[in-house]
């Protein structure tokens, strides 16, 4: 019989816990690697909404995609220096972001639509970085084999994880 789960994903996490390691660096790096793309794009002079061929990092760019890029990597950045839950939320969040945009440029790929110069090479990197900081995101927080000793696995099964703490604690009496 299935019962109900009263955990959601924004349960709370103390900044200090192991898993927010991982939240910190995956939003540090992503983040850190935004930015250089950001602000070689806007060195190399690009137009803003320049549609031609420019690229940096093998990626096509213009002066827009670079201020955003820059933008979401300082968000990211911030997340890494937060921490904790809403380090993983905002890694989950803009991974969905960054997937949702990989389709939508794929759909506005050679229209005059595409006002951030996207080519296949964005659209992949977008569903790339997507899934990436999906994953730093839902690590430890998701999955059908958490440990028990787990934040989130406690949060979504309670009445199990007070059985073993009592049984822990009679252990630990005898």
């Amino acid at each position: 019989m299935l019962h109900p789960v009263n955990a959601s994903l924004d349960e709370h996490l103390p900044i200090d816990h192991k898993l927010s390691k991982v939240y910190r660096v995956g939003a540090g790096l992503t983040g850190l690697l935004l930015i250089v793309f950001g602000i070689l794009g806007l060195v190399h002079r690009i137009g803003f909404f320049d549609t031609g061929g420019d690229t940096v990092l093998a990626l096509n760019t213009n002066g827009a995609l670079s201020v955003l890029s820059i933008c979401i990597g300082a968000l990211l950045v911030a997340g890494m220096v937060i921490g904790g839950t809403f380090a993983s939320t905002l890694n989950i969040t803009l991974g969905l972001l960054f997937i949702a945009s990989g389709f939508v440029n794929l759909a506005l790929l050679d229209t005059e639509l595409n006002v951030l110069a996207f080519k296949i090479q964005n659209v992949l990197f977008s569903f790339v970085v997507g899934v990436m900081l999906m994953w730093f995101g839902m690590y430890g927080r998701v999955g059908s084999a958490l440990p028990h000793d787990n934040p989130y696995w406690r949060a979504r099964h309670p009445d199990q994880a007070a059985r073993e703490e009592r049984a822990r604690g009679g252990a630990a009496a005898l």
